[in-house]
C-alpha cells in the first residue's frame, strides 16, 4: 500500500508539478517566448473567455513549449531497466539480470542530435515534429515501448491545462518582490529532477476576471 501511495505522489503528481514549474521559469527568463505564447492564445481563444482543453490542439506553440521544457528538464532523468537475457548493445556485452540506467538528461542535450542543445528554443519542435511517446530514441521523456509511462496522457493534459491558464491570465515577475531580472535555473537532486531552489515569483493579473464570472 505504501508503494502505491508513493507512486501516486511521485510519479503521478510531482512529475507534472515539476514540469510546470520548470516551464514557467523558462518563460520568465525568455520574455520573447512568453509574448509569442500569449499572442497565440489571444489569436486562437481571444480575450473574452478562459482557455479550454479543447483549444490545445490549435495551440502548436504552447505544445512546443511543453516539449522543449521536457527536453531540457526531463522528469525522469534516469530510466532504470533490468536485462532479461544476455545481449550486446553498441559493442558492449550486457549480462542477463543487469541493472541498466538510460541517461535521458544526457540524450536530450547531445549536440549530435540537437542544435544548440542548452538553448531553450521551442521552435525546434515546430521544425521537427517529434513525439513525446518514445518513438525517437534521442527524445525519451516518458520511456519507450511496453514500459513507457502509463500516465502520459493525463500528465500532458495537466501540464498543458495549468501552464496555458497561467500564461493567459497572468504576467509573472521573478522574485518575492517581483524585482529580479531572471530566475535561478540550478538543478537539485532527486528522482524527478527538482529545482535546487523553489520558484518564487509574483503573478500580475492581466485579464479582467469579471467577464469570466458572469
Amino acid at each position: 500500500m505504501s508503494l502505491s501511495f508513493h507512486n501516486i505522489f511521485t510519479a503521478g503528481s510531482d512529475t507534472s508539478a515539476s514540469t510546470i514549474e520548470w516551464g514557467l521559469a523558462e518563460l520568465i527568463n525568455h520574455p520573447d517566448i512568453m509574448k509569442k505564447a500569449i499572442k497565440e492564445i489571444h489569436q486562437v481563444v481571444g480575450e473574452s473567455r478562459l482557455i479550454q482543453e479543447s483549444d490545445v490542439p490549435n495551440l502548436p506553440y504552447l505544445q512546443a513549449i511543453v516539449k522543449e521544457t521536457l527536453r531540457l528538464h526531463p522528469t525522469a532523468p534516469l530510466i532504470p531497466r533490468k536485462s532479461t537475457k544476455h545481449c550486446t548493445v553498441a559493442g558492449y556485452d550486457i549480462p542477463a539480470n543487469t541493472h541498466i540506467y538510460t541517461n535521458v538528461w544526457a540524450l536530450h542535450r547531445d549536440p549530435n542530435d540537437w542544435e544548440n542543445p542548452l538553448e531553450f528554443r521551442p521552435e525546434r519542435f515546430q521544425e521537427n515534429k517529434l513525439d513525446v511517446r518514445g518513438q525517437h530514441f534521442h527524445y525519451l521523456q516518458v520511456g519507450s515501448g511496453k514500459r513507457m509511462c502509463p500516465g502520459i496522457s493525463l500528465a500532458l493534459h495537466m501540464v498543458h491545462t495549468t501552464l496555458r491558464s497561467m500564461i493567459q491570465c497572468f504576467d509573472w515577475k521573478a522574485g518575492k518582490d517581483g524585482n529580479l531580472t531572471c530566475v535561478d535555473m540550478e538543478e537539485g537532486f532527486g528522482l524527478t529532477l527538482p529545482r535546487a531552489k523553489p520558484l518564487v515569483c509574483v503573478p500580475v493579473p492581466r485579464l479582467d476576471p469579471i467577464p469570466f464570472s458572469m
